[in-house]
């Protein structure tokens, strides 16, 4: 005859069942994992390549040409962000000039050197290649987590999502993301410590002695 497992044993038996089966649910639920404060929802930077071919003659571009261009740039709203480059094999600078001065008219400088393209290009031709940049979280929002249970003590799926879609919509240039802004070498100490300084070397208002006042005469 099989001997009797005692009540206590039978409900430790029964709270480690259960809390083994609540571990499998929580699982299956979503149950957070990550532990850290660190999002995995992070913003991704794509990049695409727009072209347009114009005709390039011993001048560069003829106004037509250049009117052409100049429509293209208005209808791909170029903007803050773009990046323009010339594929011009015959490496003429009149083509590129001329480029350069459509770009100027967007606060745009023509970016040294060319992203590789799809077809070549013809004789007698230039390229202009608009590089343009978005950033998106993907898997944004995540609503996966369907059990209020969290023994590991995580944060929730769509943790950062909020943060990181925001600023991937209003960041002005998406390349910022991946690279940031390089510094242009000049320091500015001098220039933002000029008001301590100043501050600093001003002489004591009664260094010099107090000023002489007289007593005259007069009425009350």
């Amino acid at each position: 005859m099989p001997k009797a497992i005692p009540a206590t044993t039978r409900r430790k038996l029964a709270v480690a069942v259960a809390f083994s089966l609540g571990l499998s649910l929580a699982a299956c639920g979503g149950m957070p994992q990550n532990r850290s404060l660190y999002s995995t929802k992070q913003p991704v930077v794509e990049r695409t390549n727009y072209v347009l071919d114009v005709q390039v003659g011993p001048g560069g571009l003829s106004i037509p040409e250049r009117q052409r261009l100049a429509d293209w740039f208005e209808a791909m709203g170029l903007r803050y962000g773009d990046r323009v480059a010339v594929d011009d094999p015959a490496t003429g600078g009149a083509a590129r000039g001329a480029v350069a001065e459509l770009a100027a008219r967007y606060g745009i400088l023509l970016s040294e050197g060319a992203p590789v393209t799809v077809g070549h290009v013809a004789p007698g031709s230039a390229r202009v290649v608009i590089t343009r940049s978005s950033a998106e979280v993907p898997g944004c929002p995540d609503w996966s987590a369907k059990s209020d249970m969290n023994y590991s003590n995580g944060t929730s799926p769509g943790y950062g999502c909020g943060v990181n879609s925001n600023l991937a919509a209003m960041v002005a240039n998406p390349e910022d993301l991946v690279n940031g802004q390089k510094g242009t070498g000049e320091t500015v100490v001098m220039s933002s410590t000029k008001a301590i300084s100043s501050y600093r070397e001003q002489a004591p208002t009664g260094e010099d002695g107090l000023a002489a006042s007289g007593t005259g005469t007069g009425g009350n």
